[in-house]
């Protein structure tokens, strides 16, 4: 096949990791994929203005290239910010919208440029993005894949489209590893920092100030993505807002559990990444956090709720050594079950579905 994935601005979120190794994984079982990408927006007149009124930086936009460089993938950005056209690809058959905004681009494209599939990794009804805008691209035509049973079911439920793959992403094992280990004698609590309030870091964070009033020495490790981060509560912490991606995984094995406490989310990828590096992970009912923290591989918490979250960092902190070597054993083989080979022939067998359904 010849594959074209039509991104937004390329950025170091779990999202454009996750097609940046499907781009790779789809080369390696012998496809032609070509990565096209938008720059960010120049600040518009009215922003510049505001921001020489309010006397306030005005900090441009950045593009980050590192999932894509670090897989060896090139990925060709457009010389300015502004919609993808057929004159900006290659013939191809099939082209995939990753993002709202690029499906609408896609829905234009002409069909020399191949049958057009829509890779939804979240449903984007967010306060920050134009609601109207974002469901329409849901109503439209495009052969759709999307990596959690409950999106599929809530675009069946919503706008009625009955042929939906669900093909969930996993984990670079390659990237994300330890090897066994012991329990620390401080305990180590770690989270991704995400400011959006359905990431839950004021439960997480409330949870840790309860923690530390029963726990002695607590420490905390976490990373971000830029945004600062102040826990006057806390005595012993690291924090990264700007890692590398190689640091990832001595973060994730520096600890003895991992905070998830997102109360909306498709997947959540950092669950399965504590989970490779043998960290158990302490997590609310969202995205694959049920049924990844099942049967010992974590502990579920209520949501909305820090004092059970607070509980549960306790509860890890009573372990044993070798009950934590259990959890960690059942979380780091629980991700071994479901490899990217797996999901990448599930992903090829969707677009091949999504050309079939472009020439009926």
């Amino acid at each position: 096949m010849k594959i074209t994935f039509v991104n937004p601005t390329p950025n170091l979120s779990g999202g454009m990791r996750v097609t940046a190794v499907y781009a790779s994984l789809l080369q390696k079982l012998g496809h032609d994929v070509y990565l096209v990408a938008i720059p960010p927006a120049q600040p518009t007149l009215k922003e510049r203005v505001k921001s020489v009124l309010k006397r306030e930086p005005l900090l441009p936009g950045q593009m980050q290239l590192d999932h894509f460089e670090r897989l060896g993938l090139t990925c060709h950005i457009l010389e300015r910010c502004r919609p993808v056209t057929d004159d900006d690809l290659p013939d191809a058959d099939v082209v995939i919208a990753t993002w709202w905004e690029t499906a609408e681009w896609v829905m234009k494209l002409s069909p020399a440029k191949g049958a057009k599939a829509y890779y939804i990794q979240h449903y984007e009804t967010f306060d920050y993005l134009p609601l109207e805008r974002v469901e329409a691209t849901y109503k439209m035509p495009l052969y759709k894949i999307t990596v959690a049973n409950w999106i599929r079911d809530k675009l069946m439920l919503q706008f009625g489209d009955r042929e939906i793959d669900v093909v969930p992403p996993s984990v670079d094992t390659e990237q994300f590893f330890a090897p066994k280990r012991d329990k620390q004698s401080v305990l180590t609590i770690g989270m991704m920092y995400g400011s959006a309030h359905w990431k839950g870091p004021d439960i997480a964070f409330k949870a840790l100030e309860l923690a530390t009033q029963r726990i002695p020495n607590l420490r905390f490790v976490s990373f971000g993505f830029g945004q600062p981060l102040e826990l006057p509560f806390l005595s012993d912490f690291l924090y990264d807002p700007y890692p590398k991606q190689h640091q990832l995984r001595e973060y994730y094995s520096a600890c003895d559990a991992w905070l998830f406490a997102s109360r909306y989310e498709a997947v959540g990828l950092p669950i399965l990444e504590a989970m490779a590096c043998r960290t158990p992970v302490i997590g609310t009912p969202a995205g694959i956090a049920p049924e990844m923290l099942s049967d010992g591989a974590g502990i579920l918490v209520k949501p909305e709720d820090p004092e059970d979250m607070a509980r549960a960092i306790e509860q890890i902190y009573q372990f044993s050594n070798s009950t934590w070597q259990t959890m960690s054993d059942q979380a780091f083989n629980k991700v071994l079950n479901y490899t990217w080979d797996d999901a990448a022939s599930r992903f090829e067998a969707a677009l091949y579905r999504a050309i079939d359904k472009a020439k009926s």
